[in-house]
């Protein structure tokens, strides 16, 4: 009896160090608009925003960085808290809006018909870190007329410098946001 007692101890004691809870220790970001609020009160321009193409590299939930010799770190902790390319699109749509005062720039998939005039379609070729500490947002954009001659794309590259933060990330993420109100600007000078 002892020997059994001994042993539903033992077995107890092993089971009660599995169940132990897991600790999820991953942060979650998103990417926002910079761009002072304004009202939007305008109805044109009637801009939608498609979703970016973004390399295989990026198009995960996890944050990567590229470090010297092409090498690519997944972290896995850092997560976005939606797709990268519907962010890009979400905030880029609302620096627009903020820029211009209309209320038609949204995402596609936001409107309901074809209500509006162009379409900006954005290739994100390079959105992450460099090894030296800025941010590197490379692309190219057009502005695409739905009715009309195919647009010429029109080449982009910004680097801002990430701050130094207790959480990387968090720097990242505002050196990120920085990046999209500056592609922003130079989109809005089209409109």
């Amino acid at each position: 009896m002892k020997e059994i007692v001994t042993t539903f101890l033992a077995l107890f004691l092993v089971g009660c160090s599995l169940g132990r809870p897991v600790v999820d220790e991953s942060v979650i970001h998103l990417l926002d608009a910079t761009l002072p609020e304004r009202t939007p009160t305008a109805a044109k321009p009637a801009v939608a925003i498609a979703m970016p193409s973004l390399p295989p590299y990026l198009d995960r939930r996890e944050l990567v960085t590229r470090e010297a010799e092409g090498r690519i770190v997944v972290h896995q902790n850092q997560l976005w808290s939606e797709p990268l390319s519907a962010a890009v699109a979400r905030v880029v749509a609302e620096n627009l809006r903020r820029l211009t005062g209309s209320t038609n720039i949204q995402p596609v998939p936001n409107f309901v018909a074809l209500d509006y005039t162009a379409l900006v379609e954005i290739r994100i070729d390079r959105f992450d870190p460099s090894p030296d500490g800025l941010l590197v947002l490379e692309c190219t954009w057009k502005l695409q007329p739905i009715n009309g001659a195919v647009a010429t794309p029109v080449a982009y590259e910004t680097t801002v410098a990430m701050a130094d933060d207790s959480t990387p990330a968090s720097g990242r993420v505002a050196a990120m946001n920085e990046a999209l109100a500056r592609l922003s600007r130079e989109i809005a000078a089209t409109l």
